[in-house]
């Protein structure tokens, strides 16, 4: 039995290569605004999207191309361009939403593998045969979908190949079919520009029309006003469940728009988690160590292992976004000499480090710092912050664009973190 693949976001090159040097078998991303994520698609030029592509296929991976925004009639022609263009740098699939563009994709570019977005809400075995029969090699179910109703699927379709998401954001409303966006800032959603408005702190008022009178309506505390904010996934504790399924071909981590710290962290907690299961082990808490580190609006598992009308847990009333436990303090250059300071930092503060699985550092002890190795983690000291020029600094703080000398060679991109209340006297949560 093959392992499942593990599909990472993309927003950039830059994170492109770290969700690879970090466990990713394959990742998706997109140039322009046919892709979903507008904000994401413009920082991919298209010579980055073309190294990207080059990058991965000489490492045995993957790159997705996302064409799957909802177009416009005026936007047609430019997009049979953009589709013959995006076919010339030999990306492993289109990802597309639609049934016209998976049919101008087939028949623009023939030999190209389809996978249907997520945003086709597909939920049961016939409208997934209807994709397949239009010539879709792989279906991105819909995040309401069951583990159940994919064991459906797959009985039925066995040649489909079916791919879920298991952790990122999540949407109010049916798999980002919402105009809330489009209503208060013109912004649409299904076209790769939502603007994100169900996470807002809202007021509640009631109006008597015949009086003209209004009343605000208070709430209890604790209760919240943030009443359309979702809860981010997190199935990295059900990983063991997902895959004894058999049915599940690709796990899929939500966040083109997210930092780089985050591209490396989710592919790092579901690399362990899936090479962990595939050795007959499974630690929970390893996965969450990581997870819980990232800045979240509260996880919750949704709907893959539960029914919808099972969970209470999915809201998150009372914050729009908190602090994970810890906090990122810098990273390390792509040449592994030098790291870029991305929180205060002084002279012996205990960092910890994050690098890929696999990965080998020195422990070493000179005069710019020291690395050891505590419980099973991995941290380094500075015992001076030496910047490429030769000035000395007492500290250094977020914003500095000096890089500054490591006591020995890291991995590329190797970040160091400390716990969220490190200089800051206590962990908010709003």
């Amino acid at each position: 039995m093959s392992k499942v693949e593990l599909l990472s976001p993309a927003g950039t090159l830059e994170k492109l290569k770290i969700a690879f040097d970090f466990g990713a078998d394959a990742v998706y991303g997109g140039v322009s605004h046919f892709s979903l994520r507008i904000r994401s698609g413009k920082e991919f030029s298209w010579e980055d999207f073309a190294e990207g592509i080059a990058y991965a296929h000489e490492r045995g991976k993957k790159v997705y191309a996302t064409l799957n925004g909802f177009p416009f009639n005026s936007q047609l022609s430019l997009l049979k361009k953009h589709i013959l263009r995006m076919a010339e740098l030999k990306p492993d699939a289109f990802i597309v939403a639609t049934p016209g563009v998976l049919k101008l994709c087939h028949d623009l570019a023939p030999d190209m593998p389809l996978h249907l977005s997520t945003q086709a809400n597909v939920m049961n075995v016939l409208d997934a045969q209807i994709y397949q029969e239009m010539g879709a090699t792989r279906i991105i179910t819909a995040r309401e979908i069951s583990l159940k109703d994919l064991v459906a699927i797959k009985k039925e379709l066995p040649d489909l190949e079916l791919e879920v998401f298991v952790h990122g954001s999540m949407c109010f409303a049916y798999s980002g079919r919402c105009l809330i966006s489009t209503l208060q800032s013109g912004r649409v959603p299904n076209r790769g520009s939502c603007a994100n408005d169900c996470r807002f702190e809202y007021e509640i008022y009631a109006a008597n029309p015949e009086t003209g009178t209004l009343f605000k309506l208070e709430e209890d505390e604790g209760v919240g006003t943030y009443i359309m904010n979702s809860k981010d996934l997190n199935l990295a504790s059900h990983m063991k469940e997902i895959l004894d399924s058999g049915v599940v071909d690709s796990v899929k981590i939500e966040g083109r728009t997210k930092t780089a710290y985050y591209a490396a962290t989710t592919a790092k907690a579901y690399r362990m988690a899936i090479d962990d299961y595939y050795a007959d082990e499974f630690h929970e808490e390893k996965y969450q160590y990581e997870l819980q580190s990232l800045q979240n609006r509260g996880y919750t598992d949704a709907y893959l292992v539960s029914r919808p009308f099972e969970k209470h847990d999915t809201q998150s009333l009372d914050f729009s976004m908190q602090l994970g436990t810890h906090q990122v303090s810098g990273v390390v250059n792509a040449e592994g000499t030098h790291f870029l300071c991305k929180f205060k930092t002084e002279p012996n503060d205990e960092l910890e480090v994050v690098f890929p699985l696999g990965s080998h550092v020195d422990i070493v002890d000179n005069d710019i710092g020291k690395t050891y190795e505590n419980d099973g983690k991995f941290f380094i000291k500075f015992k001076q912050l030496k910047a490429k020029n030769g000035k000395i600094y007492e500290a250094i703080h977020s914003g500095n664009t000096n890089e500054i000398e490591l006591p020995t060679s890291f991995p590329s991109y190797t970040f160091f973190r400390v716990p969220a209340n490190h200089n800051m006297g206590t962990n908010p949560n709003k």
